[in-house]
């Protein structure tokens, strides 16, 4: 069955898409069908605001991407946005960009993934818009959040001595994409052939189904501990130590050794014949959190499970370095995926 998106019409689709959202947050005041949705926060919380906009063909390719799944990772890679500020998302608006290719059906997928993002932590929609696209899909979220004042955490507070910390484990998204383009490049043109990923399914669910770490910012909360500096690992561990070092005026040190990852993550960089170090500094899409915390937190800290130690900030002339299992020095260098950059 194929429904095509101009029998609804922009007004319909989208009242198709919302049918039956039920607003469940305080702050949301009245959400789909008037001209803006009507937010309400009290006065001793910071609004924060997030935007991120996903293109097909650069930031994810349909041969390999359910839709269902699409829309859950559109909503999770904002929500964790928010957590990386020390908040806690409340509201999403969704804006698509489609072209004719694209069914009611499919979209009822896409927000099927939305929703169920949504429902698992408890955030509203509260707008969006659809609009036609001449180069594929289009999906642009934004999302609000709430934060006591002074418990914001900012990416420019990490100190001399601080203690750097990730949350699980690093380099299995990007191992899950070469996975699927793997395959995809294994499969060109075969009809109804199956890839076998058994063994292999956490590798996939970190590149298709990303989760973000609600779970961590409640257990800092819990134990009383604000990080001094917090972002989350979208564009690889190294870039983003990178960035806090430099709005921080910082250096660091950070070792191989403590870098958590996955045995998956590490049989499949063997496989790919791929420096694991590598994979997991430069990966980037695991969406954990990477921040950093007072020294006097230490023991707090190393009791938490899902949290690792793996260095620490120095002063800033000392720059950033990777200490290797066999004691060498490597300047940390920003390998993430960066979209603007000049193809050499």
């Amino acid at each position: 069955m194929r429904t095509e998106i101009a029998t609804l019409g922009e007004f319909g689709l989208i009242d198709r898409l919302t049918k039956g959202i039920k607003l469940e947050n305080e702050s949301s005041k009245y959400g789909v069908g008037d001209d803006a949705a009507v937010l309400s926060y009290p006065s001793e919380k910071q609004v924060l605001v997030t935007t991120d906009l996903l293109m097909e063909g650069v930031h994810f390719d349909l041969t390999y991407v359910p839709l269902k799944h699409l829309g859950y990772k559109s909503a999770i890679v904002n929500f964790s946005d928010i957590y990386a500020m020390n908040g806690t998302p409340r509201q999403i608006t969704v804006s698509l960009g489609l072209s004719k290719r694209f069914s009611v059906e499919d979209m009822d997928e896409l927000y099927a993934g939305i929703r169920l993002a949504c429902q698992q932590y408890n955030v509203d929609i509260v707008g969006g818009d659809t609009t036609s696209s001449l180069t594929g899909l289009a999906i642009s979220i934004t999302c609000i959040g709430e934060a006591d004042k002074d418990k914001v955490v900012y990416r420019n507070g990490a100190k001399e001595t601080d203690l750097i910390c990730v949350s699980g484990d690093l380099g299995a998204a990007y191992m899950g994409l070469q996975l699927l383009e793997r395959e995809k490049s294994v499969l060109k043109g075969e009809k109804d052939v199956q890839p076998d990923f058994s063994g292999k399914e956490y590798l996939l669910e970190r590149q298709l189904k990303p989760e973000a770490r609600k779970d961590i910012i409640e257990k800092l909360a819990a134990a009383n501990i604000i990080p001094t500096s917090m972002m989350d690992i979208s564009d690889g561990l190294s870039s983003e130590l990178m960035h806090i070092c430099k709005q921080s005026n910082a250096g660091c040190r950070v070792y191989e050794e403590h870098i958590p990852i996955d045995y998956q993550t590490a049989v499949m960089a063997e496989e790919f014949n791929m420096n694991l170090t590598t994979c997991a500094m430069n990966g980037g899409e695991d969406y954990e959190l990477l921040f950093t915390i007072p020294i006097a937190d230490h023991e707090k800290v190393s009791q938490m499970e899902g949290i690792r130690l793996i260095g620490h900030i120095t002063k800033p002339e000392l720059g950033c370095a990777l200490i290797t299992r066999d004691g060498q020095e490597f300047e940390l260098k920003a390998q993430g995926w960066n979209p603007l950059k000049e193809e050499k």
